[in-house]
């Protein structure tokens, strides 16, 4: 055999055992084959990201704002039929925390829900079949858990609480930790969008914090979308800009922001540059995903009468579902208008009439479209709501205060258990007497669907190492609703 000859044969010997060393690697690591790939991404999240195969690759929150009444929805006890009048004992209130409506009250009669329950599904759960027949519908779908709790008792710390981990301001969204976590799947689309539809109910602000990246790069905060209108402000070009004098316009600036940069190291200056490549991208690919134009009647059917009406809640789940199929990472859909102080029975019937065919539609589009099994689903607001009333006890103006202390949330889809009731409460639904859990475990089960342990998300700030979940006691995984 010649010298070229062995040579060549010792070349490719090498380079297969090269290659095949580099196949076993990334097997054993993927970080080491998602790393190759994310350097030709604009936003590739952390290498060591997912930290376990994910049950989920996306994730959709349907936030109720205001405090959705779990006792009228879904935490019903017939028992509640015959305490209706009567005075709620010491003994069950056990001197809670009240708001400043209700803590000048003399009485506080329990009032039994104003609609009729059934039991649905294999399980033969308790839905409202009055406000809820769509639901009721799906429940062999979702796993319900009626044992959250939460330490906030008015919307402001509450909302930001369940959202960002802590009371207090200045922290990062849900959404934020995940597009810092694992980045974006679409360059042309953010990691994390947020629509807001208006219910008909009393209505709570909603501060742009909600979605904001706090400490985090700012490039990492939600980007909501206007229902009406340009989706974002400025997202067109100008009249007389064509897209390539725009990107000759932001070749410059970009080169400008770059010497600011190397000149003071503020990394804020990089954020800037890549908010202004994302609105550019985002040109070609969102008047396309708001155009539903494209969707089958039966598809639009399935959501019902409002999803043509732009900035409908069902138009909203639409949007999501056609968003998370592009990539979009996390979709949250706010929906105002829960906080029945009063008049509960018609505003209630009208929220529900607001969320309950879409919210039901968006689980049965998406298990039609193949995406519910890596699709994670999940409804509720921020507490719940008293037993007993607030104000004068009447067929229709009776109302019912905030409630921590115990209050309903479902989940669907990715690795969630279907059919699933999780979480006892008391005859009076108002304290937890099996598997309670917080709105910390709530952000760990999210978290963990999407592979992520979340004692490993973290980012140094003031000293710690600040999580999602918290840094003074440990969240737990709900394993209970999980496959």
């Amino acid at each position: 055999m010649d010298l070229l000859t062995e040579a060549r044969r010792r070349f490719l010997l090498q380079s297969g055992t090269g290659i095949g060393a580099m196949a076993l690697s990334t097997l054993c690591n993927p970080a080491l084959l998602r790393s190759a790939v994310d350097d030709q991404r604009s936003h590739p999240g952390l290498p060591q990201f997912p930290n376990f195969a994910p049950k989920a690759k996306r994730l959709i929150y349907l936030f109720m704002a205001g405090g959705p009444s779990h006792i009228d929805m879904f935490d019903y006890k017939p028992e509640m039929r015959e305490l209706h009048g009567k005075e709620l004992p010491e003994s069950i209130r056990q001197g809670q925390r009240l708001t400043g409506m209700t803590s000048g009250q003399k009485t506080f009669p329990c009032v039994a829900p104003m609609f009729n329950f059934e039991r649905f599904g294999e399980h033969q759960t308790w839905v409202n079949k009055d406000i809820l027949p769509h639901t009721a519908g799906i429940v062999d779908k979702i796993s319900i858990v009626k044992s959250m709790h939460t330490e906030a008792v008015n919307h402001d710390p509450a909302i930001t609480y369940i959202n960002t981990g802590v009371q207090q301001q200045g922290k990062p969204a849900l959404g934020s930790w995940l597009s810092y976590g694992l980045g974006s799947e679409n360059d042309n689309m953010p990691a994390y969008i947020v629509m807001i539809s208006r219910g008909r109910g009393q209505l709570q602000a909603l501060y742009e914090r909600l979605w904001g990246s706090g400490f985090l790069p700012a490039r990492h905060q939600g980007v909501k979308l206007r229902s009406n209108g340009e989706p974002v402000l400025y997202l067109n070009n100008p009249p007389g800009i064509d897209r390539e004098s725009r990107r000759r316009m932001l070749d410059s600036l970009a080169e400008l922001n770059r010497g600011t940069y190397d000149q003071f190291g503020d990394p804020e200056t990089q954020a800037r540059i890549s908010q202004f490549e994302m609105a550019f991208r985002m040109q070609s690919e969102v008047p396309g995903l708001m155009d539903i134009v494209d969707e089958p009647q039966h598809v639009k059917d399935l959501y019902g009468p409002k999803v043509d009406q732009p900035g409908s809640f069902a138009r909203n789940c639409l949007l999501a579902r056609r968003m998370v199929a592009k990539g979009v990472r996390y979709v949250q859909l706010f929906h105002r208008g829960w906080d029945q102080h009063g008049a509960l029975p018609s505003k209630l019937r009208q929220q529900c009439e607001d969320i309950d065919q879409p919210a039901a539609a968006l689980i049965k589009d998406l298990e039609q479209q193949g995406m519910l099994e890596d699709t994670l689903v999940v409804w509720g607001g921020e507490f719940g709501r008293t037993i007993y009333s607030q104000g004068a006890l009447t067929e229709k103006n009776h109302g019912r205060d905030h409630h921590g202390r115990c209050f309903t949330i479902w989940l669907a889809g990715a690795g969630v258990k279907r059919g699933c009731e999780y979480g006892v409460t008391d005859d009076h639904s108002y304290n937890i007497v099996k598997n309670p859990r917080h709105i910390r475990d709530l952000n760990a089960t999210i978290l963990h669907q999407l592979g992520i342990d979340h004692k490993k998300l973290t980012y140094k700030y003031q000293g710690l190492d600040q999580r999602l979940t918290g840094v003074e006691e440990e969240a737990q995984v709900i394993r209970g609703i999980l496959t």
